[in-house]
């Protein structure tokens, strides 16, 4: 089969990616404490050989208290810089960039692993995560205005390693229940201040002032991409019919790209199990985007990758589980 589009470069800010097709971020839990481990490197070296365009390395926490897991990639003061910089050796040396996706936790982080208070915009538990080896979930404290000051701070230092480490750039996460996505959900978003839960501009501030504070500390030429929690399937809700506007907000804070997923309903939508599940978002973010829009979720093959393109629902396309299934997935894609 010949799919055209697929292997049509594309502009992501100053990175010219040699084809459509990414892998996304997805937890392989693979690294020690928050260290560098050989099998991380050798993982990501590995994908890369595949010849995807871009790669966006797992979530890396930005501030201890907002660590997700024992073995997630640590990116603030403790971050392992020598590995940091073998792993993205590792990638570059197959041509692919690759991008470090920060995180922090928030309401998702459990005492029982950090150490630490559980912190989030309001004092709502999270209602993406269900009991885990940390036991329940708990309550969070509500952020103050030096929790967001120092938490904003925290996400721009990471961002500062990640280029001494070697990444081309960073996306900043927005999604799957975690905290920046608990400020753009209204069913965890109650504030009434500036950040407030009751609209739009109030639920998107912080991200917003995230975006500004990382692309204001670094040089233009690094790409700054954020993946959204564009719709919560749940009631009351982030809806799709929002994407429009908040996607107008967050871009013209200085996005190079956007990556489309589940907001409090992780990464899978209820009753959806067809490739390109959250199509809608993305198809409804497009509608206001002058920047690429990244699709994924189910998608398998490169017939269907080729239609979301050629339909116009997005401009990149994430190959998560195939590629976890078959780390030379791109390859025969891309050589179909």
């Amino acid at each position: 089969m010949h799919h055209p589009l697929l292997h049509q470069p594309i502009q992501l800010g100053s990175l010219t990616l040699k084809n459509r097709l990414v892998l996304p971020p997805m937890a392989t839990e693979k690294s020690d404490k928050g260290q560098v481990t050989q099998a991380l490197v050798d993982y990501y070296g590995d994908m890369a050989k595949s010849g995807p365009a871009l790669i966006i390395q797992e979530h890396c926490f930005v501030s201890p208290e907002g660590r997700a897991s024992v073995h997630q990639i640590a990116f603030d003061e403790t971050a392992d810089l020598a590995g940091l910089k073998q792993l993205t050796s590792a990638v570059h040396e197959h041509r692919v960039p690759i991008l470090a996706q920060l995180s922090h936790a928030g309401s998702a982080a459990h005492q029982a692993m950090t150490g630490l208070e559980p912190i989030g915009p309001s004092a709502v538990l999270n209602p993406a995560r269900t009991a885990s080896a940390y036991g329940q979930p708990e309550q969070p404290r509500p952020m103050t205005e030096e929790d967001i000051r120092r938490v904003r701070d925290a996400f721009a230092a990471a961002a500062l390693q990640a280029r001494e480490a070697g990444y081309d750039g960073v996306e900043i996460h927005a999604a799957h229940g975690y905290l920046l996505n608990q400020f753009y959900s209204p069913l965890t978003n109650r504030r009434t201040d500036a950040y407030t839960g009751s609209t739009l501009e109030g639920r998107t501030r912080f991200l917003v002032e995230v975006i500004q504070a990382v692309r204001s500390s670094l040089p233009r030429d690094f790409v700054v991409t954020l993946r959204l929690g564009g719709g919560d399937y749940m009631e009351g809700g982030s809806r799709p019919e929002e994407l429009p506007q908040a996607v107008e907000y967050l871009q013209q804070a200085g996005l190079d790209g956007i990556s489309l997923s589940g907001g409090l309903c992780i990464f899978f939508r209820p009753g959806h199990p067809e490739a390109g599940y959250f199509a809608e978002l993305s198809r409804a973010a497009k509608e206001t985007a002058r920047i690429p829009v990244l699709l994924t979720g189910g998608i398998t093959t490169g017939e269907q990758a080729e239609q979301f393109l050629a339909t116009g629902q997005a401009d990149l396309i994430g190959l998560g589980r195939a590629a976890l299934k078959d780390h030379q997935v791109f390859r025969k894609i891309l050589g179909e």
